[in-house]
């Protein structure tokens, strides 16, 4: 059973039911997709956010960067955290307010990005319904090309030593040494239950307008911008036509699972499985609200090179894939 089930019913019944607007309308389609990802990312949000509150508390920052520091671990935190985004049943937006928990407890910045990459790019999609769309052998190559570009980008990411990009205001907290010391005595779970919540809080109500503005552009181009316009620019199997799907793909948002009827008319439409697969890579990993909230986290400068590294990867995910089939 999908975890956010209740949330698209609750969100089918505001706009179909209480606002009575037309079923497949594309009006419809862009408030019901509002209601959907505001709800779903704003739960996340305070959710996590209280979690790696917890986390914070207990386990200080320079003791998680010593454990995954270590040299017996080179390479393999990177695998983990690409693991850990594959299992994820998130899209690019919601697996944001993990990647600031994660920024937050100290974990280095190539590992939270591995894990940003992955999220999307490996994904419940890949795993279950490629298989039965494209093929064992299409679901292999893209599922282990997105892992290996998940970890490298996030070890370039690391090698130009990103923290002088990053928003400090998200990593500022007191651990358990800290506030023990402070009061002079053992704190009561009471005390810390409010704690946990402010700090948490403060995350979130730091991001979530952004989440509104980002959801909201999302939504409007999720209902209004017509599939025809993609058809039309990216039947081509000229090698301009893979960087073209990137391009087009970036700005739209859509889960994987919901963008999947979209490759499957695009295939069918004679489009190349790799320029299809990188439209959709595209939308998943790079879209215009995701940016607008990595926005807040980072400056501009890390934000550019994320985008680069990861449009880098889709292409070559498109271009393999072509060669091949």
């Amino acid at each position: 059973m999908d975890i956010f089930e209740p949330i698209k019913y609750l969100s089918d019944f505001v706009t179909y039911d209480f606002l009575h607007i037309a079923k497949g309308s594309y009006l419809g389609e862009s408030i019901n997709f509002f209601i959907y990802d505001i709800i779903k990312i704003g739960l996340l949000l305070i959710i996590i956010n209280f979690i790696m509150a917890i986390t914070r508390y207990y386990f200080p920052t320079e003791k998680i960067r010593k454990i995954l520091n270590k040299k017996r671990l080179f390479g393999l935190d990177y695998l983990l955290a690409a693991i850990l985004g594959v299992v994820t049943p998130f899209c690019s937006c919601s697996s944001i307010p993990l990647f600031i928990g994660f920024i937050s407890a100290g974990i280095p910045l190539g590992i939270t990005f591995t894990f940003l990459i992955s999220s999307p790019l490996v994904n419940e999609a890949s795993l279950y319904l490629f298989p039965a769309i494209f093929g064992i052998k299409i679901t292999l190559i893209y599922n282990i090309i997105g892992i290996i570009i998940a970890i490298i980008g996030g070890l370039f990411i690391q090698s130009i030593k990103p923290e002088k990009w990053i928003n400090k205001d998200l990593i500022k907290y007191k651990n358990r040494k800290v506030l023990e010391e402070e009061y002079q005595e053992k704190i009561e779970l009471k005390f810390l239950l409010k704690y946990w919540w402010n700090d948490g809080w403060q995350i979130t109500k730091q991001i979530f307008p952004y989440v509104l503005i980002g959801v909201g552009i999302g939504a409007l181009i999720h209902g209004f911008v017509p599939i025809e316009l993609v058809e039309k620019y990216l039947s081509s199997k000229e090698w301009w036509s893979t960087p073209l799907a990137v391009i087009l793909g970036a700005p739209l948002y859509a889960n994987s699972v919901g963008v999947i009827p979209i490759i499957e008319a695009l295939t069918e439409k004679g489009v190349p499985i790799g320029t299809a697969l990188a439209f959709m890579t595209a939308v998943v990993t790079v879209s215009f609200p995701e940016m607008m909230m990595l926005s807040k986290v980072m400056k501009w400068q890390l934000l550019a090179i994320f985008i680069s590294v990861t449009l880098f990867g889709v292409m070559i995910i498109g271009y393999i894939l072509n060669i091949f089939f």
